[in-house]
């Protein structure tokens, strides 16, 4: 009750934080006691027309001088509730709907913002696309919300800034930093972080194949027959090979990568529901092997649309798809359901950055901090393809392959570069703050305070 009396006190004075009454969250129905952090949900201007869904919490540390962070999931066309509900938000759902605290949420280390994006996604919306949707148009979108949000924010525009994000957020993450480093808006950008990323769809490509096959799910004669007539002189190409034997041999692998059954987020896990395609899974798979777009039948079933093949959604879907939850979260009555991941969005989008670079070399050029991060059991983005990326960005090694720890246990290793470092979580999948919470909240804390990973 102490955490409604406060809120409501707030809003009525405007003596909270950064405070903009209008879309102060005062109750949470499935929460039994609201926290004693403020949080609020609303809307962002991204752009004429696009109206971006954003769901901010306060640091349970200090707020006035903890560092603000903007999260961002995938797909592209995945919400970033998923990375609030399930991964390193707050509050977590049981199956019954309830609310529970997540004891390693990231906002005991900073001010977490969440936002869903691009328009179509989620609770966001557009009045303006046409038929499709680009990188550079949703890095420009991303950067209008953010300075929407610091207008609404301003008590938070001087604290240190930083991007988060996983997945196809590989792209999106260092894309709006760039626009943030080059733009004249007023952002105190220090640094981002990349899990999982899809950075290099060539290195990705090229690692994947050694992974499966050291991971066991390429046999040898499949992976002698590859070696045979995709590599040349010590050089493996599957990304973009022009050699009919190759592409049959990679067709063969991605048949098996694909269709047995594997939890490709996280390969030693069963998948929930059991081995059947879901929509959004071929979105993901649209990732691999991209030049050649192999052809990934998806069997109609009846599922929860939206949700990806081997996870479990249920809970998150009917919550955020309560009239209640919708009151509580300010979201219009008149726009559709939520869904994890547009389907619309995934087919109007057009991926344009093929290899991520540019941008890191350009970022880390005006001596901002990176992290590139990866769960070591995931195959949508794989750890090989993340530390190649980051070792072709020659920069200056500080320190070399080495373990790092929780709870006086190995959790990973990583490597630090001059102003990025390359980190894995063991038995990690895809989403590493799900699957590792505790290692994924001392690694976040680490890096925002520049302190060892051991």
């Amino acid at each position: 009750m102490a955490g409604c009396w406060w809120a409501v006190f707030c809003a009525i004075l405007g003596l909270c934080l950064g405070q903009y009454a209008p879309d102060l969250i005062s109750s949470l129905p499935g929460l039994p006691e609201m926290p004693a952090f403020q949080q609020w949900s609303g809307y962002l201007q991204a752009g004429p027309g696009q109206y971006f869904h954003y769901w901010f919490v306060e640091s349970q540390g200090n707020p006035a001088a903890d560092p603000v962070v903007l999260w961002l999931n995938g797909g592209p066309g995945c919400s970033s509730m998923e990375g609030f509900l399930a991964e390193n938000g707050p509050f977590h759902l049981h199956d019954d709907g309830t609310l529970y605290s997540n004891p390693d949420s990231w906002n005991k280390a900073a001010n977490m913002l969440y936002v869903e994006s691009p328009g179509g996604v989620g609770y966001s919306y557009t009045l303006a696309y046409g038929n499709s949707i680009s990188d550079s148009q949703v890095a420009e979108e991303n950067y209008q919300a953010l300075q929407s949000f610091f207008t609404k924010f301003p008590d938070f525009a001087n604290n240190d800034f930083y991007v988060f994000g996983e997945s196809y957020a590989g792209v999106y993450v260092p894309a709006l930093a760039a626009k943030i480093a080059e733009g004249s808006a007023t952002i105190n950008l220090k640094g981002f972080g990349v899990g999982n990323g899809m950075s290099s769809y060539p290195l990705n490509d090229l690692t994947l194949m050694e992974f499966a096959y050291s991971h066991g799910v390429l046999g040898d004669n499949l992976w002698l027959s590859l070696m045979q007539s995709c590599c040349s002189g010590g050089n493996c190409n599957y990304y973009n090979n022009d050699n009919n034997y190759c592409i049959t041999q990679i067709s063969k692998a991605y048949r098996l990568i694909h269709g047995i059954g594997l939890n490709l987020y996280s390969l030693y896990a069963p998948c929930w529901g059991g081995a059947h395609y879901q929509s959004r899974y071929e979105a993901d798979l649209s990732s691999l092997f991209h030049h050649y777009q192999f052809n990934v039948p998806v069997p109609k079933i009846g599922s929860i649309p939206g949700v990806p093949k081997c996870i479990n959604a249920t809970a998150m879907y009917v919550w955020l798809n309560q009239d209640d939850i919708r009151q509580a979260l300010h979201i219009p009555s008149t726009l559709p359901i939520w869904e994890l991941c547009s389907s619309q969005v995934s087919a109007a989008y057009q991926r344009q950055y093929m290899d991520m670079t540019p941008f890191y070399k350009f970022l880390l050029a005006q001596n901002l901090r990176a992290l590139v991060y990866n769960g070591d059991v995931d195959m949508v983005c794989n750890f090989l393809g993340g530390e190649k990326f980051v070792e072709a960005l020659n920069q200056p090694v500080l320190s070399e392959y080495q373990p790092w720890y929780f709870n006086d246990q190995v959790a990973g290793f990583f490597k630090e570069y001059k102003n990025i470092t390359f980190l894995t979580v063991k038995g990690a999948g895809h989403m590493v703050p799900q699957y590792k919470p505790g290692p994924a909240l001392k690694m976040f804390r680490s890096f925002l305070s520049r302190s060892s990973y051991i």
